[in-house]
C-alpha cells in the first residue's frame, strides 16, 4: 500500500492562501491596525480578522493593544519566527535546502549617500534613543540615525542606559531627548515610530519618507525598583534589535540592485 502523501509544512499551508500572503507582506513594510489592512487589502474586516486569527495561531503574526486606543490592535509579523519556519519548510522538502534563520548582513559597500533614519517616540527617553544607538551600532556609519520625540523627558532613562551598556556596550550617558520641531527640515528616507501615541501626531517631514509603524510596549510603564523594571528593558531592547537586524538590508542596496 502507498503510503499517504505528508502534509505541507505548516508555513506552507498558511502563506499560500492568497489574502494571508497578502497580508504577510503588508505587515513585513509596518505594524497595522485591522482597519488599516481592510483599505490596504481592500477586503471585509471580519475575512481580514478570520485570516489573522489562523496567522496568529500559527506563531507568524502577534497583537498588542494599542496604547493610543485600547480598542485597537496592533498586528506585527514576527519575521525572526518567518525565518525559522522557512527553513523548516526548505528541510523538510530536501535536507541540502536548509539554511540558517538569520537575516543578511549590510553589504560592506558604503552607498554614494548615506540614507537617513528618525526614531520618533513620546519622550525620547527609552525606546527611540535605544533604536537609534543599536541601528548606528550595527551599521557604523553607514546610516544616518536620530532620535526624537512629541513630548521629550527631561532625560534618557536611566533602565536603558543600563541595558545598552550591559548587553551591547554602548554609552548613551550624555543624550538628552530632542523634540521633533528641532529636526524640522531634515531629509529621512525612513521615519518610524515605535509609540502608538506618536505615531498619531508624527509631524510631516517632507520627501516622502517611509513611513514605518514598530507598535513597541513602553518598558518604563512596567519599570520600578529594580529588579522589577530592568528586564522590560531588556525584553524592550531585543525586540528593536530583532527588528533593525531585518531592517538593515532595505537601507542600502546589494550590488545586484546597484548593477541593475
Amino acid at each position: 500500500m502507498r503510503p499517504s502523501d505528508p502534509a505541507a509544512p505548516a508555513f506552507v499551508q498558511l502563506a499560500a492562501h492568497p489574502l494571508r500572503w497578502k497580508l504577510l507582506t503588508e505587515l513585513a513594510a509596518s505594524d497595522y491596525r485591522v482597519r488599516e489592512l481592510v483599505e490596504r487589502v481592500g477586503q471585509p474586516q471580519n475575512l481580514i480578522s478570520y485570516h489573522l486569527r489562523l496567522l496568529r495561531g500559527g506563531g507568524l503574526v502577534t497583537a498588542r493593544r494599542s496604547s493610543f486606543d485600547g480598542r485597537d490592535s496592533y498586528y506585527h509579523l514576527d519575521l525572526q519566527q518567518c525565518a525559522h519556519a522557512l527553513a523548516n519548510a526548505g528541510t523538510a522538502l530536501h535536507p541540502a535546502l536548509c539554511f540558517a534563520p538569520t537575516p543578511p548582513p549590510l553589504p560592506s559597500t558604503r552607498p554614494a549617500r548615506r540614507p537617513a533614519v528618525l526614531f520618533a517616540c513620546t519622550g525620547n527617553s527609552a525606546r527611540s534613543p535605544i533604536a537609534e544607538a543599536l541601528l548606528r551600532h550595527r551599521t557604523d556609519g553607514r546610516v544616518e540615525v536620530a532620535s526624537a520625540g512629541s513630548h521629550p523627558k527631561p532625560g534618557i532613562h536611566p533602565d536603558a542606559v543600563q541595558v545598552l551598556r550591559e548587553q551591547h556596550g554602548i554609552d548613551i550617558s550624555g543624550q538628552r531627548p530632542q523634540h521633533l520641531d528641532t529636526l524640522a527640515g531634515r531629509r529621512f528616507d525612513y521615519v518610524i515610530s515605535l509609540c502608538d501615541k506618536v505615531r498619531e501626531v508624527c509631524p510631516d517631514f517632507g520627501d516622502q519618507p517611509q513611513l514605518v509603524h514598530w507598535s513597541i510596549a513602553d518598558p518604563a510603564a512596567a519599570s520600578g525598583p529594580d529588579p522589577v523594571g530592568h528586564p522590560a528593558f531588556v525584553r524592550t531592547a531585543a525586540e528593536i534589535d530583532t527588528r533593525i537586524r531585518y531592517l538593515l538590508p532595505l537601507l542600502t542596496p546589494t550590488p545586484q540592485e546597484v548593477q541593475s
